[in-house]
């Protein structure tokens, strides 16, 4: 077996390489001979394989395919059965077997496999015994066309010489038809005698051009007969006629003429077919014997036979005839009969699949188109119908069908392609073939959202689990990759993570409440939802939401000025106030906003004969002057109310007490007297502070040197100090708190007015009735306790009042000199009460200010 691979490549633009390799295998060989590793070969010649991987081919072309094959694991081309090439290509000089395939990536390989001959058939006769008649007037140089052999071998190893044995009155001349077959003539060199030798035998041989030849014999007996005069003469040795393919039967092609001199049956001549003329021309030509008309007789088909040579005799029916012989070669012109022939080289004939990504110049299909035409008529242009992103490209065996745009699936997912193929016959014949290309999908899309902006609006206090909106996203991939999941991307909404606030079903896009929202904390927060397909690698894309919570009316006014005390507020008034006094301003707090936390205010109950209150801004003014006999006390119920669809309201008990009569424009004066007031505090305050240090540290000093304190002492030591004959005005400073009993150092009882105690904020202090003329509201005993005292616990807490049974032990030291205890406790009693109603007065007009302090 001689394998001679020759490897042809050529670069295939956008598709990858096309490559001829060529191979020839001797006929006979058994079956499963490897003929060659295509696989190997293709690699080597610029396939893309892996190294390490078998090839994967798939044969889309096979004009043989009972013969040969190629195994798709080992890319093998290998013998399905023995192969006889004298049955294959009978006579052919060349005998080439094609195959087309295709590797895993697309590319294309056309195997050309060559067929040799072998010498392995010896020439035959159709006879054992060829029998001629030769009149013994027969003249030497007369020729006698003899039978062929036929040897099923082509070329050299076919039919080559001829030999005759003996070698003695006739001669042997070999001879070459147009179709290249050989024949052999019998020449008579000597002149006949039949009454010397009437008959003759010979061994003719025929040889084919092996080494050693391969050959044939057979008897040829030749019989002398005696003949008349003349003998039939044609006119030329040989003619040519021409017939167009597929003529109809009866058509005329040549009459012959042999003409005889002889009178009678001896000039009367006959025409026939040689012996050796094949049955098919037979079928095809008719010779008239009588005339000498040649004409057709079936069905002319140059794809069929290009050409036939027609051997004729004319034979007299004269005793011992000797015939004339010609030759007739009839040449069959082509018509353009035959439309071209499209065939599709695909997996499916009718539907091809090409995924969407695929780049152009991708091949999808392979298109074989022949015509069995020859010349122009067989000459054929295919081309692509209708505007499509696919192109044709043609080979000299094939075509190729490429991609040659960009391909959406989501856009159009097939083809309907019609391949024209039209021949340059005339009148040109065409042919069509139309396929479906299926566009198969690729994951190329990323989701869509219907928006990308999402805003819902929702009041506050819904209930967790609420369904607030759905988004949707909209994939037009196919499968897994249009399949689209929602996920929210992880953020923060003041500090919490935004998956404690809302959740998200990932399959329909439904979006729920994991929280009952508050307006009042969060007006309002966004969150970008997510996207995703199922392909691989998964594409995304993402939204914004943004969930706006309204606000409801939940939250109920809160009264902040005046202060409140278990709902109670009370306000103090000169008592010769006049028409549209500012008696206090009603301020509330509302957390809700609009209508929900806008204010209003009126009084519900009480003297509204004289007050009036301003439902705006809440101010309460009087409405007409407060006389000698006026009481001493007015109450007014005041509600503040909100502008909600279900109003909220909170009220308050405002206690309005006449102070003695002051001049009220001096009250509301251009002196700030509130902050002269608080700057007074203050003072008292400090210096409060100061005299209970002293206290302290000279009890303890005292301690230390006579090991023991009597308060009584220290108080008698003020007590006795010398008066003063001139009458001094009391102040602020004239004022100390002095120790009540010798025995209680770790307590001391103060009395001041609410004024007081509100700045003296490090007492603990305890509401108690005095039976001194303050008010409860102004009344506070300031405990001061020392660190002994509170480590001892509860029950040795003492609780001191001022009482009017003690006059030799006042609280109060003016000026260094003791007071009586009633009238100490009604002057700075009425001290304060002065102060505090100026102050009351003046916070009234300065609301601010009022607020800070």
């Amino acid at each position: 077996m001689d394998i001679l691979p020759v490897l042809l490549a050529l670069l295939w633009s956008g598709a990858g390489a096309l490559i001829n390799l060529k191979y020839s295998v001797d006929e006979e060989q058994r079956a499963g001979t490897v003929i060659a590793n295509i696989g190997k070969d293709a690699r080597e010649a610029g396939f893309v394989l892996a190294p390490r991987q078998p090839a994967a081919f798939r044969v889309v072309s096979n004009s043989a395919p009972h013969l040969v094959d190629i195994s798709p694991g080992s890319g093998l081309l290998v013998t399905k059965q023995k192969i006889d090439r004298d049955l294959l290509c009978r006579q052919s000089p060349k005998c080439v077997i094609s195959l087309e395939v295709m590797s895993s990536s697309m590319e294309i390989c056309v195997i050309k496999l060559e067929i040799k001959d072998l010498n392995d058939n010896a020439p035959s006769f159709p006879t054992d015994q060829i029998e001629l008649e030769i009149s013994e007037t027969a003249s030497p140089g007369t020729r006698v066309p003899l039978e062929s052999a036929y040897d099923p071998d082509s070329g050299s190893f076919g039919v080559q010489s001829y030999e005759l044995t003996p070698n003695d009155l006739f001669g042997l001349e070999t001879k070459t038809r147009g179709d290249g077959s050989r024949f052999a003539e019998l020449v008579v060199e000597r002149s006949l005698d039949r009454e010397t030798q009437s008959h003759y035998s010979y061994l003719l041989t025929a040889l084919d051009g092996g080494d050693p030849p391969n050959f044939g014999t057979v008897e040829l007996s030749i019989r002398v007969i005696d003949s008349n005069d003349n003998n039939p003469l044609f006119e030329e040795p040989a003619y040519a006629v021409s017939v167009p393919e597929n003529a109809p039967p009866g058509t005329p092609l040549l009459r012959l003429n042999a003409s005889d001199p002889d009178e009678g049956t001896n000039g009367q001549v006959l025409y026939s077919f040689h012996s050796y003329v094949s049955e098919r021309a037979r079928q095809l030509f008719h010779l008239d014997p009588q005339s000498g008309l040649l004409s057709v007789s079936g069905a002319v088909d140059y794809e069929e036979g290009h050409s036939y040579e027609l051997d004729v005799q004319a034979k007299d029916l004269g005793p011992n005839s000797i015939p004339a012989h010609c030759k007739v070669t009839v040449s069959v012109q082509d018509a353009n009969d035959n439309p071209p022939l499209i065939n599709l080289l695909s997996v499916n004939s009718e539907l091809v699949e090409v995924s969407e990504s695929a780049p152009p110049g991708y091949v999808i299909a392979l298109v074989r188109v022949s015509d069995h035409d020859s010349g122009a008529n067989g000459r054929v242009q295919c081309k692509l119908l209708g505007s499509v992103p696919f192109r044709l490209q043609e080979y000299e065996s094939f075509s190729t069908i490429l991609v040659d745009g960009r391909l959406d699936r989501e856009q159009r997912d097939q083809y309907n392609l019609t391949i024209q193929a039209r021949d340059n016959g005339v009148p040109s014949l065409q042919a069509t073939k139309s396929f479906t290309v299926k566009i198969t999908d690729e994951n190329d899309n990323h989701p869509h959202f219907s928006k990308p902006y999402y805003q819902v609006i929702v009041q506050e206090n819904n209930t967790p689990g609420a369904y607030l909106l759905s988004v949707s996203a909209r994939d037009p991939d196919l499968g897994l990759n249009g399949s689209v999941s929602y996920q929210i991307v992880p953020s923060q909404v003041r500090d919490m993570p935004v998956f404690t606030y809302v959740s998200i079903n990932p399959n329909s896009g439904d979006i729920y409440a994991l929280r009952s929202f508050n307006h009042e904390q969060t007006k309002a927060f966004e969150f970008k939802v997510l996207a995703k397909d199922g392909g691989n690698p998964s594409l995304q894309s993402n939204a914004t939401v943004r969930v706006i919570v309204l606000d409801v009316n939940d939250n109920t006014p809160v009264i902040t000025a005046p202060p409140l005390v278990n709902g109670t507020a009370e306000v103090y008034i000169p008592r010769n106030a006049g028409v549209g006094y500012l008696v206090t301003v009603i301020k509330a707090d509302d957390y809700d906003e609009g209508e929900n936390g806008r204010l209003s205010y009126e009084m519900a109950d009480g003297d509204r004969g004289f007050f009036e209150i301003d439902q705006f801004n809440g101010e309460i003014r009087t409405t007409r002057a407060f006389g000698e006999n006026a009481k001493t006390t007015y109450e007014l119920i005041v509600v503040a109310h909100d502008h909600g669809k279900t109003s909220l309201s909170a009220s308050a008990l405002i206690l309005i007490y006449l102070s003695p009569a002051l001049d009220a424009q001096e009250s509301i004066g251009s002196v700030n007297l509130s902050l002269i007031f608080i700057i007074a505090l203050g003072s008292i305050a400090a210096i409060l502070f100061v005299t209970m240090i002293f206290v302290a540290v000279k009890c303890k000093r005292d301690n230390k040197e006579i090991r023991t304190y009597n308060c009584r002492i220290a108080e008698y030591s003020y007590g006795h100090q010398k008066k003063s004959s001139k009458k001094k005005k009391i102040s602020k400073n004239d004022i100390r708190l002095v120790p009540r009993d010798v025995e209680e150092t770790d307590k001391m009882n103060v009395v001041s007015c609410s004024s007081l105690t509100s700045s003296l904020n490090y007492f603990d202090y305890h509401q108690q009735t005095l039976p001194l003329g303050c008010r409860r509201s102004e009344s506070t005993f300031l405990n001061v306790e020392n660190q002994n005292t509170r480590n001892t616990g509860s029950n040795h807490v003492y609780h001191h009042t001022f009482t009017g049974q003690s006059p030799q032990q006042p609280d109060l030291i003016i000026n260094g000199m003791p007071l009586p205890e009633v009238s100490v406790t009604r002057t700075f009693t009425e001290f304060v009460r002065l102060n505090l109603n100026s102050l009351r007065t003046s916070l009234a007009a300065n609301e601010s200010l009022v607020y800070r302090t």
